[in-house]
């Protein structure tokens, strides 16, 4: 896993937590000082026959949602609730680990020279998370870049959309629609995904047997607030809240400030509903200020203010954001 990491005041979405039973889990809330639990998501627990192998040489088998949430309802229910900061024995921060892991493989280290020098991002507002944060990526493992700053996350986004060579093809396109299972048809999914400018083409150089190849998969970039943003967080903006029934919508976005974080932010005028609250990456950045937008979600009372909660579920059914805007505008470029 890497060295251990001192332990720090306050842990951030994408941050990753190891329990004194080597139980890995992923941290899916930014916490708040009052907390004692972590809210998080079990990703990788230590099985024999796991095909995640660490530095160490232990192995490890990555869950599925509903795989990690049987284990610990059997296994560990005190933990539905969140970890124990007391449980945490190791804690796995994205800017700690991102130097080491860039200079481990030439790849990652190709993107993280990109947004340092060509973008001028500050190193310590860069991160690596998922797999490569736990040193239990595959060959073919997609990179989960962090970047800490709404600055630097749209500083990266304009760099991007200007990168010929960071393009993803079609094929590469295709394998991202089929990971995030999406309610929106393919084409309508990539009029959305093209216009985010937060994932590349990324290029790993594999070794072995006397042979070198070159693999092509992709990087995403996500965004985390950094702590000046994070002191205006308030628990009851990203709480969930009293499930009332489903709800479609069709609003305009006021305020997109935040519609890149987790859960992604949208905030509406609509008669009934406040804002959007988005906490499925399938439909983070979808839409922007003053668009118009379609959404079908759970409708929540949280306090005064009513919320539509998309993303209810892991791999949500029946729930999507769409901008009308862009698909209106698409079709009458069309016609």
């Amino acid at each position: 896993m890497g060295k251990k990491t001192q332990k720090p005041t306050r842990l951030r979405i994408r941050d990753f937590i190891i329990t004194r039973g080597a139980w890995i889990f992923s941290v899916v809330c930014y916490e708040f000082p009052d907390d004692e639990r972590v809210e998080s998501l079990l990703r990788y627990v230590p099985d024999e026959r796991g095909e995640r192998v660490s530095k160490d040489g232990r192995h490890f088998k990555k869950l599925s949602f509903e795989e990690a949430r049987s284990l610990l309802k059997a296994r560990k229910p005190e933990y539905l609730k969140g970890v124990p900061r007391s449980e945490i024995s190791e804690f796995l921060l994205p800017s700690v680990r991102v130097k080491e892991v860039a200079a481990a493989d030439e790849g990652i280290g190709e993107i993280y020279d990109f947004l340092r020098q060509d973008v001028g991002v500050p190193a310590s507002k860069i991160g690596i998370t998922g797999s490569f944060l736990c040193g239990l990526q595959k060959n073919d493992s997609d990179a989960d870049f962090v970047v800490y700053g709404r600055r630097s996350f749209e500083k990266v986004r304009t760099a991007i959309c200007e990168r010929d060579e960071l393009r993803l093809d079609n094929a590469t396109w295709r394998r991202v629609y089929e990971k995030r299972q999406a309610e929106l048809g393919y084409e309508e999914f990539l009029a959305h995904e093209l216009r985010k400018h937060n994932r590349g083409l990324l290029r790993r150089r594999l070794s072995g047997g006397g042979r070198s190849e070159e693999l092509r998969t992709y990087f995403d970039v996500l965004f985390v607030r950094d702590w000046e943003e994070l002191r205006r967080l308030k628990r009851e903006d990203v709480e969930r809240g009293e499930p009332l029934r489903y709800e479609k919508i069709t609003a305009k976005v006021r305020n997109a400030e935040f519609a890149f974080d987790s859960p992604a932010i949208y905030e509406v005028e609509h008669e009934l509903v406040d804002k959007i609250l988005c906490f499925t990456h399938t439909y983070v950045g979808q839409a922007f200020e003053d668009e118009i937008v379609e959404a079908r979600g759970v409708l929540e009372k949280c306090g005064d203010e009513l919320r539509l909660v998309v993303g209810t579920s892991r791999e949500p059914r029946g729930e999507w954001i769409r901008s009308l805007s862009l698909l209106n505008e698409l079709k009458a470029r069309r016609s």
